[in-house]
């Protein structure tokens, strides 16, 4: 066999092969960004919403999908070192707010978005005035609804004793 025919030979099994890792590397780091800009997006979304199912969810699969970024996986334990104050007061609140927008500014490092996601573009959500009335409007009637709850079991007799009902 000649030095062609072993290469030609080497070559047809090779080259597929490499062909098929190199596939499947580029389809997990796609798959790893995309995890990550999920994150990242319900994270930036419940700036303005608040505290959600999904960016509960995310906040604690951080270590999980960033667990190669050491400055996420830092910022978010900063941030989590701060949501385990009891009873935060005005000081320790504004301490989380800003722990919360330095871990979407580490993050859009990490993606990739240093100059275009900027730190006034993270403390600044668009919130239209529709939308924040009808937030408010909502909560004064789930407390108008919670207060009225309150007033009928205060006003129900209260058996000390379950013999009584007997």
């Amino acid at each position: 066999m000649k030095l062609a025919e072993i290469l030609n030979l080497i070559a047809i099994v090779i080259i597929p092969i490499i062909a098929v890792l190199i596939g499947q590397w580029l389809q997990t780091c796609s798959e790893k960004r995309k995890d990550k800009m999920h994150i990242f997006k319900t994270l930036m979304t419940s700036r303005v919403y608040g505290w959600t199912q999904e960016s509960v969810y995310c906040l604690n699969i951080i270590d999980i999908v960033f667990a190669d970024d050491k400055k996420v996986r830092n910022a978010w334990k900063d941030l989590y070192d701060k949501y385990c104050v009891q009873n935060p007061d005005e000081s320790q609140l504004k301490k989380i707010e800003t722990a919360q927008y330095k871990l979407l500014e580490t993050m859009a490092v990490s993606l990739g978005y240093k100059d275009k996601v900027t730190w006034e573009t993270i403390q600044n959500p668009y919130i239209p005035k529709g939308m924040l009335r009808q937030i408010e409007a909502q909560n004064q009637s789930q407390q108008a609804y919670n207060n009225l709850l309150l007033n009928m079991q205060q006003m129900m007799p209260q058996s000390k004793n379950p013999e009584e009902k007997k």
